[in-house]
């Protein structure tokens, strides 16, 4: 009889890269997508989903991203203060011109990864800037050219 054993990656044998993504006029969802996936480490032979064998993303230009079709006037995003009919909601569009545009994408990858410890420590794997600079040069981060992928993650201006 035959048996397989499936290798199991244990957290100090996990390698983790630093990547770096500019985000100038791409698709907020599919952008979000590729990142969560990079985050959790689905991207690897060696994926293991108890553990948190992802990289480390920076994500420049975040102010720059862009949205399909009419989600821009009329996505929404909600919160609720805590007080009975407390809810609020502002529009995409209002983030994005808002002093922290980086919070659109930093929720849509948020939602993208699982609830839980895990998530949360995936999280903290991740760094989003509104500009061009970003402090993370001495990690030497390769670039991934997430437009190049497939036509449809870039909005043609």
């Amino acid at each position: 009889m035959l048996t397989r054993i499936t290798a199991s990656a244990k957290p100090a044998e996990v390698e983790k890269k630093w990547i770096l993504i500019d985000a100038e006029g791409l698709v907020v969802g599919r952008l979000a997508s590729i990142v969560a996936n990079r985050l959790r480490g689905k991207h690897k032979a060696s994926f293991t989903p108890h553990v948190d064998c992802g990289d480390n993303v920076i994500i420049i230009n975040a102010e720059k991203v862009r949205f399909t079709g009419r989600k821009l006037s009329q996505k929404m995003y909600y919160r609720h203060t805590g007080y009975a009919g407390g809810i609020k909601e502002v529009r995409a569009d209002k983030v994005l011109e808002g002093a922290f545009p980086e919070r659109v994408l930093e929720k849509a990858i948020e939602r993208m990864v699982p609830r839980g410890p895990l998530g949360r420590q995936q999280m903290k794997n991740l760094r989003i800037f509104k500009g061009a600079e970003h402090p993370h040069a001495a990690q030497n981060p390769e670039v991934l050219d997430v437009a190049s992928m497939n036509r449809k993650n870039k909005v043609a201006a």
